[in-house]
C-alpha cells in the first residue's frame, strides 16, 4: 500500500513538475512535426487519468484471479518507448490554446483523488464499469498502475518536448 501510494504521488508529481517548466507560450508550441504540444499531452493525461479515477471509484465486483495478474504486461506495453499507439478519440486532446494553470490544477486534483482511492479502497476488487481493449476488466490495483505507467510514458515524452524547445 505504501509503495503504490508513493509511486502514484511521485509519478503524478513528476508530470506536474515537468509541465511547470514551460511558460504559457511554450505549453502551446508544437515542438516538432507530428508531436502534440505540452498542453495537448497534459490534456490527454487529464482525460485518461480522470477517466481511470472514475473507473476506480465506480462499480466493482469480486476478483476471481490474482489482483496483479496484468501488471507485468501493462508495464511492458506502456513503458516500451519504441511502441507507438494511437490515442482513442475519447482521450484525444483537441488542438487549441491550453491554460497551463488550469492544466496543473486538474492534474493536482487527479493526483489527490488517486491518492485517496489508493488509501481508502480495496484495490483487489475488479472494476466493472469499463472494459479496456486488450486487457479486459482491470482490478483497481491494475488500474492504478495503468495510470502510473501511462503517465510515466508521457512524462518521458514531455521531457523530450522540453529538450526540443530548449527548456531546462
Amino acid at each position: 500500500m505504501e509503495k503504490i501510494l508513493k509511486q502514484t504521488d511521485e509519478t503524478l508529481s513528476a508530470l506536474e513538475n515537468t509541465l511547470s517548466k514551460f511558460d504559457s507560450t511554450q505549453v502551446n508550441t508544437v515542438p516538432f512535426k507530428g508531436s502534440w504540444t505540452a498542453g495537448q499531452l497534459a490534456e490527454h493525461l487529464i482525460l485518461a487519468n480522470s477517466g481511470f479515477l472514475q473507473v476506480i471509484n465506480g462499480a466493482v465486483d469480486e476478483t476471481d484471479r490474482p489482483a496483479d495478474l496484468m501488471l507485468v504486461q501493462i508495464k511492458k506495453d506502456l513503458l516500451d518507448a519504441d511502441a507507438k499507439y494511437s490515442s482513442p478519440k475519447e482521450i484525444y486532446p483537441e488542438y487549441k490554446i491550453y491554460n497551463q494553470a488550469e492544466l496543473l490544477e486538474n492534474l493536482k486534483q487527479i493526483r489527490e483523488g488517486l491518492s485517496k482511492a489508493v488509501t481508502n479502497l480495496d484495490l483487489t476488487r475488479t472494476c466493472i464499469s469499463y472494459e479496456l481493449p486488450v486487457y479486459g476488466f482491470l482490478t483497481r490495483l491494475e488500474a492504478v498502475y495503468f495510470v502510473i505507467y501511462h503517465t510515466q510514458r508521457h512524462v518521458d515524452q514531455l521531457k523530450n518536448i522540453c529538450n526540443s524547445l530548449n527548456i531546462n
